[in-house]
C-alpha cells in the first residue's frame, strides 16, 4: 500500500507508549491491587471489576493516573462492603504515587526521530490524560524543546480533531499523526482526511482495543518501530 506524505507540514505524536512507556505500569498496578484485595475476590475478577470501574468514573475522572486511582479505592470499598482497611487504602494511594513518580523510560529511538523530523516538519504532541501529569512527563522526557505545541485533550475523537487543527491553522491534508492507539489515534484522523502511522505498543488498554472490523479498507501504516518512520518520510 503506497502513501502518499508528500503534502504533510506537520507531524502530530501521541505521548504514552509512543514516545514513552506508560501502560506497563498501569498493568503492575493492577496485579498489585489485585495481590491487596485477594482476600475479597479472585485476581481474575478484581481486574475486571477494576475495568468497569474506570469505565463508569471515565466521565468524572477523566484519563490518567489520579482516575485510576480513584476507581481502585472505590474498589476496594465496595469489594468489601466498607470494611476495607485504612492500610490497603494508604498502599493503594502508595500505588498511584509510585506511578506518578516513575522516571521517564523513553521508546527506543524516540529522540534522534523527533532530532531528524524536526528540520522538515513541524512537531506538536497530542495527548489525553490528566494535565498536570503528562505536562510533568514533558518535562522530565528532555523532549520539550522539539515540539511547537503541546495539546492535552480531554477526548480523541474526531471532533477533538478537528478543533485542534482548526486552531492551529492546519489542514487535514496537511497533518499526519503517530501514535500507538488505533481508537485515539488512527481512525479518527483517517475520518478526517488526514494520515495516519500506527505504532504498537506491547500492551494495550482494554478501553483502547477495536475490532478488525472497524479498520478494514481504511489506508494507513503500521511499523514496528518509531525509527521505521524515517524511511517512510523520505
Amino acid at each position: 500500500m503506497e502513501i502518499n506524505y508528500s503534502n504533510i507540514k506537520v507531524i502530530g505524536f501521541d505521548a504514552d507508549d509512543t514516545l514513552w512507556v506508560n501502560e506497563t505500569y498501569f498493568r503492575e498496578a493492577e496485579e498489585e491491587v489485585g495481590r491487596l484485595l485477594s482476600h475479597y475476590e479472585t485476581p481474575n475478577k478484581i481486574d475486571q471489576e477494576l475495568f468497569k470501574m474506570e469505565m463508569k468514573n471515565l466521565s468524572t475522572y477523566g484519563y490518567g493516573v489520579k482516575g485510576f486511582v480513584l476507581s481502585m479505592i472505590e474498589l476496594a470499598i465496595e469489594l468489601s462492603n466498607g470494611r476495607v482497611s485504612n492500610e490497603i487504602i494508604t498502599k493503594i494511594l502508595d500505588i498511584g504515587k509510585t506511578m506518578i513518580n516513575k522516571p521517564i523510560e523513553l521508546l527506543d529511538g524516540v529522540e534522534d526521530v523527533l532530532k531528524s523530523l524536526s528540520k522538515d516538519y513541524k512537531l506538536i504532541v497530542a495527548t489525553k490524560g490528566d494535565l498536570l501529569d503528562q505536562e510533568r512527563k514533558l518535562e522530565k522526557s528532555g523532549l520539550l524543546d522539539y515540539f511547537h505545541h503541546i495539546e492535552v485533550l480531554s477526548e480523541k475523537q474526531e471532533a477533538n480533531y478537528d478543533k485542534l487543527l482548526n486552531h492551529l491553522d492546519i489542514k487535514p491534508s496537511e497533518f499526519l499523526m503517530i501514535g500507538n492507539s488505533l481508537k485515539s489515534d488512527i481512525l479518527p484522523l483517517i475520518n478526517i482526511g488526514a494520515e495516519a502511522i500506527h505504532v504498537p505498543f506491547h500492551t494495550t488498554w482494554e478501553h483502547e482495543k477495536v475490532g478488525k472490523t472497524e479498520t478494514e479498507g481504511l489506508e494507513y501504516k503500521t511499523v514496528e518501530s518509531l525509527k521505521d518512520i524515517l524511511s517512510i518520510l523520505r
